[in-house]
This record gives structure tokens, sequence and C-alpha cells, in this order.
């Protein structure tokens, strides 16, 4: 195949003694043996997503390798020294469960200490949110987590923290990548000073489990906590090393690890993904609560910032709740608990963003807080805390399985979102009720708001064009009419621009800019196109409403929903 010349160019700079034998000798095999593979590593610069920067493992400026990284570390750094010229530079590392974390997370320390910046690198694997909240207890200015969260094994990534404790967000990135850019591989500076680089471990783990029992904890009393069954799975990922610790100093005894599950392993041998967004992955897990009459079945992804969560149902039956259940369960028990103690007076708000249930605007208005709409990802909300200190954040999430409680961690945090629902279902069944009958009564009150997303993952270079063909067909030749209802609203995050295509009225979008369209049926169905930023897929969100009279008729009014979103998704030839 013709390989074009400045892949080529690019190709043959790594070629150069700046780089390792290894290395050279690894893109000379793909030179004579896999061509394509050469071109798919060397045609871009993996970027900066939502989640930071992911990809595979490998040689090229388009695979995570201690060249990209080494790169990017040397680029923070320089950053770090133009804006923070007069203070002692600190930054924390914690890498995940996956193959070569560990190393690569040495390196990225290397590059810190060479350049004579304090490192605090956790001595093993940690979940990411306990990052976020080390970063804040050491008062350092950055941090780093290497992980790509529940991507397939040959994944990993690389998320930058700021002193705030949560991601980087526009301008910043913006302007990290510019420096970025401008380094040149012989720039990067490998030689470690050992003297800069402190291991932490169980100083840390103390004080963030004894922040996480504070803010997730609701004086739920003790026998309601032994009384309640829990299954736990970390996936064979990082929770293990924090989430039973936290659960049993909160009191809850009775909680039984899938065993199989609980040694932590890049291969996730047990498991086709290791994300609990995917029904499968929980499937263990819900056979030993079955076996043990368990109440929840809690599972968690390897980098342990996402929870699944399955309860029993009416008929006694385990179902699993979706991202966007079990957000809303979160949010309006955390809202009940703040009103008891007295804690609204209309500077609070919650977290949300564009692609995920409407209901949390039905929540914050019936509290009389503020519900505050971001950008997919969890640096968004993040920001909102940064942007309105006068403001106190009580929680908030995305339908993509994360929840923030509170400010300790301003990352998603499933050790914090384990240990609230868990206080939700033991006093829910304290009282005779249960997480089920608490998310119907939910719905009774606030309406049946039902939700569906479908994700499409296309491969390399065609498939990342064969995604952007899809925005631009539907940016241009906007659908007119979903589900025999027309379409009232199209909000272009690209352009800031939502115009009523009834009318013809354009109003400009005060948010930042991204790759998402959303259209707004005249019923009040709500139907979001958003590709990734990191990788070729493409996801389609649909949010459904109905009204719900009494709990009895949640069944029927369940089946209509489903209907309604089957229609959607044919109609806009999602499926067939």
């Amino acid at each position: 195949m013709n390989i074009p010349q400045n892949i080529l160019n690019t190709v043959n700079e790594w070629l150069t003694p700046t780089f390792d034998l290894d290395t050279q000798e690894a893109i000379k095999t793909m030179i004579t043996s896999a061509p394509k593979n050469l071109e798919e590593s060397f045609y871009k610069n993996l970027e900066f997503g939502t989640g930071g920067m992911r990809g595979i493992m490998g040689v090229g400026t388009n695979r995570i390798n201690k060249y990209t990284l080494g790169k990017n570390t040397q680029g923070i750094s320089n950053y770090m020294r133009q804006v923070f010229p007069t203070e002692t530079l600190k930054v924390a590392i914690a890498y995940d469960c996956r193959h070569n974390s560990n190393t690569l997370a040495k390196v990225v320390a290397d590059v810190f200490s060479a350049n004579g910046i304090q490192v605090y690198l956790f001595s093993d694997m940690r979940p990411t949110p306990e990052l976020s909240f080390a970063l804040k207890y050491l008062k350092c200015q950055a941090g780093i987590v290497l992980t790509a969260s529940h991507n397939p094994p040959e994944y990993n990534g690389y998320k930058v923290y700021w002193e705030d404790g949560g991601q980087l967000v526009p301008p910043q990135d913006a302007e990290i990548i510019k420096v970025i850019e401008a380094l040149k591989y012989d720039e990067i500076k490998f030689k470690a000073n050992e003297k800069l680089i402190q291991y932490i471990d169980t100083e840390i783990d103390a004080a963030f489990i004894k922040s996480t029992i504070e803010n997730a904890s609701f004086n739920t009393p003790a026998t309601a906590k032994e009384n309640l069954n829990i299954v736990f799975t970390s996936l064979h990922g990082t929770s293990i090393k924090a989430v039973p610790q936290t659960l049993a100093q909160a009191g809850y005894k009775n909680v039984h690890l899938v065993p199989e599950q609980s040694e932590p392993n890049g291969d996730f041998p047990t498991v086709k993904s290791p994300n609990p967004e995917e029904p499968e992955a929980l499937t263990m897990a819900l056979a030993m609560a079955e076996k043990l009459n368990a109440d929840i079945v809690i599972g968690t992804d390897p980098d342990c910032d996402r929870l699944g969560v399955a309860v029993r149902n009416n008929e006694g039956q385990m179902t699993l709740l979706n991202g966007n259940q079990t957000m809303v369960l979160m949010t309006a028990y955390l809202l009940e608990q703040w009103k008891k103690q007295g804690k609204i007076d209309g500077q609070q708000f919650i977290g949300s963003t564009i692609v995920s249930t409407p209901m949390m605007m039905e929540l914050a208005s019936a509290y009389d807080v503020e519900c505050k709409v971001g950008l997919t990802g969890f640096k968004w909300i993040a920001k909102m805390i940064k942007d309105f200190p006068e403001q106190k954040f009580i929680g908030g999430g995305e339908e993509s399985f994360g929840f923030m409680v509170g400010d300790a961690v301003r990352d998603k945090d499933a050790v914090a979102a384990t240990l609230l629902m868990c206080e939700i279902a033991a006093q829910a069944k304290s009282n005779g009720s249960s997480v089920y009958k608490e998310l119907l009564n939910l719905y009774v009150d606030f309406g049946f708001y039902k939700e569906h997303l479908v994700s499409m993952t296309k491969k390399g270079i065609e498939g990342l064009a064969e995604i952007n063909q899809m925005m631009v067909d539907m940016r241009e030749n906007p659908v007119k009419e979903i589900n025999n209802q027309r379409v009232v609203m199209l909000e272009d995050y690209k352009i800031s621009v939502a115009k009523n295509l009834l009318t013809g009225e354009i109003q400009t979008m005060n948010i930042p800019k991204s790759d998402v369209l959303i259209y707004y049926t005249e019923d009040g169905a709500k139907i979001a196109a958003r590709p990734s930023g990191t990788e070729p897929k493409i996801k389609f969100y649909v949010s459904v409403n109905a009204a719900l009279d009494r709990v009895e008729n949640a069944l029927q009014v369940e089946m209509e929903l489903d209907q309604q979103i089957k229609n959607i998704l044919h109609d806009l030839k999602i499926i067939s």
C-alpha cells in the first residue's frame, strides 16, 4: 500500500537515536509486515477528549507509549513553570490495573522529577477518584491518572487534573496542548531525580475513606446497615483497594465479594467488557445474589469511577438500573437529606449533562435548587463548582453510570456512590420499602422518564470518516418528524445554536462548543447524537416520558415508552 509522505516523515523521525532500539525494531517490523498498522499508528497524534488521552498501547504518535506520554508530561512540566513561576511545584500520580500502567506511571513520574517537580506516586494501583482527592489533600498543582477506564485490555490512557481536583477544561487544555505540540521528542527529560519521587499509600487511603464516609453517610441506623445484604464486584479493577474497606468502616458488615473478580487483572478474564454499563458484566454478581438472596448488587469499572447497580423489583427479581435511574435516585435522596437538615436556602445546585435525563430538572425545581447542565464528562461538573464558589454543590451525575457526591472529589466517584446507594437501600429496607419502590414513587411524583442508549463503534481511519459523515448529514438535512411527532427544536453544540424548527427562531447557547446534536419533539422526546472525542464511536441517546398516576400502572406505561423508543430509533434508521 502507498503510505502518505507526511506519515513516512514521522516514521523516519521515530527511527532516529532519540528513540530506543526496541521502538525502532518494532517500527521496522511494521514497515515490512504490517504497513496498515504502521499507518494507523502514525497518521495522527493522540488527542485529549472528554476523558483525557486514551488509546491503544504500542509505538507511534497515535499510540500510548513512553514517548507520547513523556512528551505530554514534559509539556505539562513546562506549562506548570509558566503558570506557577514562584511556587514549589507538586504533582500526584495514580494508576489502575491495566497492563503497563505501573511502568508508564513511573515514566511520567521520572519526567516530572527530571524537571524539578515534587512527585507523589501511589505505591500500588488506586481508584481514580482517590487521585482527585489526593491532589487536593497534598496541595498539588496537578495530577495524573494512568487509566483507560473500561476500554478493552489493549488500551491505556492519561488523564490530567488541575489544582482544583478536576480534569482539564478549555481554554487551559488548549494552552497545554499548544506547549506540547511545540516540543520535539529529544526535549523530553527522562532521567529521574529519585529524591523528588515520594511514594504514598496508607495515609492517603485513610483520609480518603474518612472523607467518603463523612460525605456519603446519612444517619442510617446500625441495624439497617447490618440487615442489608450486599453483593459487590470490582470486575478485576482498583475498587478492591477502597470499596470493601469503606463499606466496612461505614458499618456495612453483610458484604459479599465475587471472589473470581476480586483479583486485579488487566486482561479482565471473566468478562467480555469490564464496563458496568453492560449488563453482562454483572452476570457473576447477579448469580451470587440469587444464591445469597441479596438485596443489592453493585459493580464498578476498572478505575472505580462508574458503578452498575441491580436491585430487586416488585416481583422479587433482580433488575438492572441504568445510569439515569441511579443518578435520579441518588440525587433525590441527597436533596431530601439536605432539606431535612435545613441546608437548602436557594444557593445550592445539582449537576447534570446535556445527554442525561431531563428528570434532573424536575427534581431541582421541586427542591428549589438549580440544575446546572454541562457537556458530557465530569470535568464540566467539576468546573461548575469552580466557576460558582458562592453556591454549594450537592451532587450530580451523568447517564454513563457516574456520580459525584459533594465536593471532596471533583470527578465521578464510585467509592462514594457505592456507599450512598447502600445508604438508600438500607434505609428503604428498614422502612418496609425498597430501592425499586422508591424509584417508582419518584416517577409518580415527577413523571416516568425512560432513556435508551445506542452505541456504534467503527474501526480506524475509515470508521472515523464514516462517523463524521453521519454528523454532517444530520446537520445539513435535519429530520422534521420523528415517531409521528414534529421536531420542534434542534440544538447544535458545534456552533452553539438552538433553532426552533417551527418558527425559525434562533438562540445562541452559552455553553462550550462540542460535536453534539440534540432533537426535541413536540411530545417531549429528546434524541442526542454524540461522537466520541477519543475513538471512532458514536452514541445516540433517547429520552421519552409520560405521566404515571399510580405505581400499579408503571409496567403498562413503561411498555408504552419502550415502544416510543423503538419507533424513534427506527425512524432515524439507527435500527432496522
